[in-house]
């Protein structure tokens, strides 16, 4: 890729500074068939329209791809979906065979991420599928999540929400990148917004996914940017920038939907899975919260997340949702419970129940405390001091704590762990924390994780101690709330208390299987996969780690145990 250019004419849509540009690669080579604007075909049972103009508010255009039932008259509602990933579909599940998703079972129509527009304009809908503004032959500037996008998002929804053949109800819906981007449009409140479906979309791009606990992520990150890296013009430097903005800022705020959720009053379902920590999972969780959205519902699920998107029953939940809020019509989505979760065992076993909401409300929270001496965590502390190490720069040298659980235990929801720790060198630390469940033959049960993987952890927790600052109003039982402004560096030797937030989950223990807690300096999962998992390789550890336990020193995990 071209050399990074700063931005020194703001041309960023919020004037953030510093900001980086990159010259965007040529759309040629991402196999991008060029501009077919408003050629029109029929082909499988649908009348398609390419690169269909929309103007945006400032003049710019950007490009849909429009799918009508072949012959159809009237008007129809609308399915959206917008993201730089590129209409014309360069990435395939065939690049992902961890995925699941078998040949043949989406069509060379579908974007990435996107509905099948075959499968929905055969239940009378028009898919529209977009690229983003300064994205392949979109015109414009390529900034990634940014409020520009929302904007973006808005006119396009209105432009069709008045189309002739439109409805003139407008619906989103999209995995991933398809998914986080709703959230921001549906904040703007489009009139012809009438409802969204964010499959696995983060809320909070520095906490859900850039910098996991102010430690940043240093892989995952360069696969966004190369998917966004193809544009007529300038794209934005993905990499640069969150290197020059490792504290949370107006850089981190000018992209992220959180502080927007309480705008939201559209009809949403939300959908997440267990298993991506790191990623969408905190997020979209947090999105699902914090929307003023009278009719709302959640889905939680221990699967891989591409294949359960596009499963059968999946689909029929996504129609029962459309049917209702872009057709008017009755549906079954009026007997679905406001929130759907799978308990899980291990990978591919759990049980699916409903709830009324989420969180729990019949969660009782209990603090487990660890006792670094027998290296074990329960109800009652331990009685004395004692201390353990580890070296924080060797791979897997780990500090780590058990409880074994003597009757059915189900664990559903988010947990605080509180350690006392200090570093023998330097002036700070990076903590990775990992949770795993130990099967009564003393092996690791596996769990679905990262969209792909089938040996994953049950959970994972991240934090670098120059931001354990608290922001108290907004940190909760099950979770800290830390602001990223600032570092609080430490002397060696000192002993600071820090609270490290683990990802929420769902897990039943039966009696004689072990909860176990490793805590250690470096990622505790890493895995081959290539791309989808995060990893950390700027870390700052030297030397050992100590986790001090005891009446002075109260250690503890937040277990959400469910009555």
């Amino acid at each position: 890729m071209s050399e990074a250019i700063k931005d020194i004419k703001n041309l960023n849509s919020l004037g953030v500074q510093p900001f980086y540009w990159r010259k965007g690669i040529d759309p040629k080579e991402g196999k991008h068939p060029g501009l077919r604007t408003n050629e029109t075909e029929i082909s499988d049972g649908m009348e398609i329209t390419w690169d269909v103009p929309v103007p945006m508010r400032d003049g710019v255009k950007i490009y849909a791809d429009i799918f009508r039932p072949e012959g159809a008259k009237g008007k129809f509602p609308v399915i959206l979906t917008m993201s730089p990933y590129g209409k014309h579909g360069p990435k395939t599940f065939a690049i992902f065979p961890g995925a699941g998703v078998p040949d043949g079972w989406v069509s060379k129509y579908a974007v990435w991420e996107g509905v099948d527009p075959i499968t929905w304009t055969k239940k009378g809908y028009i898919v529209v599928n977009g690229d983003s503004r300064g994205s392949w032959g979109s015109e414009g500037n390529l900034e990634v999540f940014s409020k520009q996008e929302s904007q973006d998002g808005h006119d396009l929804i209105e432009w069709l929400g008045t189309q002739s053949w439109s409805n003139g109800k407008v619906g989103m819906v999209g995995v991933s990148y398809l998914a986080i981007i709703q959230w921001g449009i549906a904040a703007t409140k489009p009139p012809h917004l009438a409802c969204f479906m964010p499959w696995e979309g983060f809320t909070d791009l520095y906490r859900d996914y850039s910098h996991h606990g102010g430690i940043p992520e240093t892989k995952f990150m360069h696969f966004t940017m190369w998917s966004c890296r193809c544009g007529p013009n300038l794209v934005e430097d993905w990499i640069k920038n969150h290197e020059e903005h490792p504290l949370y800022d107006d850089y981190h705020r000018s992209k992220d939907k959180f502080e927007t959720l309480a705008n939201i009053t559209a009809p949403v379902y939300a959908v997440i899975d267990w298993g991506d920590h790191g990623m969408h999972t905190r997020g979209c969780l947090n999105g699902w919260t914090g929307v003023s959205s009278k009719d709302k519902w959640l889905e939680i699920h221990g699967r891989k997340k591409w294949r359960y998107f596009f499963e059968q029953e999946s689909v029929f939940r996504q129609e029962a949702f459309f049917k209702k809020y872009l057709k008017g019509e009755e549906s079954e989505i009026d007997s679905f419970p406001r929130v759907r979760m799978e308990v899980r065992d291990r990978a591919w076993e759990g049980t699916f129940r409903g709830e009324h909401e989420w969180p729990l409300a019949r969660t009782n929270y209990t603090k487990y405390y660890l006792d670094s001496e027998s290296m074990q965590l329960g109800p009652g502390g331990p009685q004395k001091t004692s201390i353990v190490s580890y070296e924080s720069t060797v791979q897997d040298n780990c500090a780590h704590f058990t409880h074994e659980f003597t009757k059915d235990t189900e664990l559903t929801g988010g947990m605080r762990l509180r350690l006392w720790v200090s570093t023998e060198k330097g002036d700070d630390m990076d903590l990775f924390v990992q949770l795993d469940k130990i099967g009564t033959d003393g092996k690791v049960a596996p769990f679905v994780a990262f969209s792909m993987v089938d040996d994953g952890p049950l959970g994972l927790g991240w934090l670098r101690v120059s931001h354990r600052e608290l922001v108290i109003n907004r940190s909760t039982t099950d979770r800290p709330w830390h602001p990223h402004t600032r570092h609080l560096l430490l002397r060696p030797d000192e002993v600071v208390p820090v609270d490290i937030e683990i990802l929420p989950t769902s897990t039943l223990f039966h009696p004689g299987e072990t909860l176990r807690v490793k805590i250690q300096g470096n990622d505790c999962f890493r895995h081959s996969t290539p791309d989808v998992v995060q990893f950390h390789e700027r870390t700052v550890n030297q030397g050992k780690h100590y986790i001090y336990t005891g009446p002075f020193y109260e250690s503890y995990l937040v277990l959400p145990i469910i009555g």
